[in-house]
């Protein structure tokens, strides 16, 4: 893809479109970046972007700069169906995403993971998996470092592996994305604010492995009905996972041991005891197959596998045990930025649970965390912008707090606790209203416990 002396413009400015503007400007595109916010909300990336000579647009997007382009770069949070874009598309500008753009330059084989859920720890955990199997291997797109920040890294050449989390919204926008081995964790109404419904999501996931080929690979729940509909849609060889029965070929469960089966006709592998995984969850079983599928796909020896599961630990914010205070257990999942994903956080304690919820609404229907509410939660400490619909949506199955903000939420979660009771952040909302994000959302939440745990111990 030949960048030098091209007009590309690249909407939004965030961490992918940041390092996207700095990528094609190093490779001698005459960049600018358009973005809604204002100057003074993009102040830090500003005086970056205008020393690499850069042009920043700030403030709304002029229609006049979307003619003048040869490229446009898509940031995942830019909906790919607004006027601007509609009116760029009448002029036949391509339009593609970070994603896309960094794949057409990506010397690696690529190993693809997406899903509504756990795509974070399957992604990091296949990473590990790959480096304790002895192969070059980065990790980025939706967590760590953009996909077009792997570029130019010396790890990038034939021969090596990038394991890459991938969201709906960056697939949306890949076109030629290729990956050697894709892996579908699971659907369940995610981003429908977005999307609209949940067959156009669906869709969006699935670009994910539109452009392979007989040679590559497709790895998919067993467990999940419409992950199982992806099939029939398949060009790649499908492999399975299955936490409850036994798959064709892929990774599952069999009399308490994770087994890998290379074909039909193989016998079953056995790589690790299910006990053995150190991980809170069924759905993190569902994780840690997936992730020993695909590396074994990649080539990874099955003690290497085993080894490198042992070993591994929560990834910050995903059921992250943050600390004990006056012996009640305090869990970080501001991850947990769905209905389907609060479920499993709740499903992993056996009972007596504060929970919080609460953030950015994503037009979801909190009503089907009513029997789990009733069975397990002892209170919920509602918080955000979304706080009156879930009080709504969950009246009479709870005892409900309207908490308003995060840090008055862990302080009556707090109070009201005993010794033996589990303090939980599992939103099931985005957090856009009162953080920058989920990170922001999750680092606040372990510094109000551990100031708690600081003034009165154990």
């Amino acid at each position: 893809m030949e960048l030098k002396g091209r007009k590309v413009l690249v909407v939004g400015l965030g961490v992918s479109g940041f390092a996207a503007a700095l990528f094609l400007r190093r490779r001698g595109a005459q960049v600018t970046v358009s973005d809604l916010r204002s100057a003074e909300a993009l102040g830090r990336h500003i005086p970056a972007l205008l020393d690499a000579g850069v042009n920043v647009e700030a403030g709304g997007h002029g229609h006049a700069t979307f003619r003048r382009q040869d490229l446009i770069v898509l940031s995942p949070g830019v909906a790919p169906n607004t006027p601007e874009m509609d009116e760029a598309r009448t002029f036949h500008i391509p339009i593609i995403g970070e994603v896309e753009l960094a794949s057409r330059f990506l010397k690696t084989e690529i190993l693809a993971i997406t899903g509504s859920n756990g795509k974070t720890t399957t992604t990091t955990l296949t990473g590990e998996i790959l480096k304790a199997g002895g192969l070059t291997t980065l990790v980025g797109g939706n967590i760590g470092l953009p996909a077009v920040e792997l570029v130019d890294m010396p790890e990038n050449q034939p021969g090596a592996w990038s394991v890459l989390e991938l969201s709906s919204f960056q697939l949306e926008s890949v076109d030629t994305f290729h990956p050697r081995i894709a892996v579908l964790l699971n659907l369940t109404p995610d981003h429908l604010d977005r999307h609209g419904n949940l067959e156009n999501y669906a869709a969006a996931k699935e670009r994910m492995f539109a452009r392979q080929t007989a040679e590559d690979f497709l790895v998919l729940n067993a467990d999940d009905a419409r992950v199982q509909q992806a099939a029939s849609r398949a060009a790649g060889q499908v492999f399975w996972f299955s936490r409850t029965k036994l798959v064709r070929q892929g990774a599952c469960v069999h009399q308490g041991v994770v087994v890998f089966r290379a074909s039909e006709t193989a016998s079953l592998e056995p790589i690790l005891p299910v006990e053995a995984i150190p991980l809170k969850g069924a759905h993190n079983v569902e994780n840690a197959l997936a992730a020993v599928c695909a590396a074994r796909l990649a080539g990874v020896k099955a003690e290497k596998v085993a080894e490198a599961v042992r070993g591994f630990h929560a990834v910050e914010h995903r059921l992250e045990f943050v600390a004990t205070v006056r012996g009640v257990e305090y869990y970080n999942d501001s991850k947990a930025t769905n209905v389907d994903s609060t479920m499993k956080a709740i499903e992993s304690f056996p009972g007596r649970i504060h929970l919080i919820l609460g953030g950015k609404d994503k037009k979801s229907d909190y009503t089907t965390l009513r029997p789990l509410l009733h069975e397990r939660v002892k209170r919920v400490y509602t918080i955000g912008a979304a706080a009156e619909k879930i009080e709504a949506h969950i009246a009479g199955a709870v005892d409900v707090v309207h908490a308003e903000t995060l840090p008055a939420a862990v302080a009556k979660a707090h109070h009201a606790a005993e010794a033996g009771d589990i303090v939980l952040l599992a939103p099931a909302c985005s957090s856009f209203d009162q953080f920058e994000n989920y990170e922001q959302r999750g680092r606040v939440f372990k510094e109000l416990v551990a100031a708690k745990k600081s003034t009165e111990g154990k």
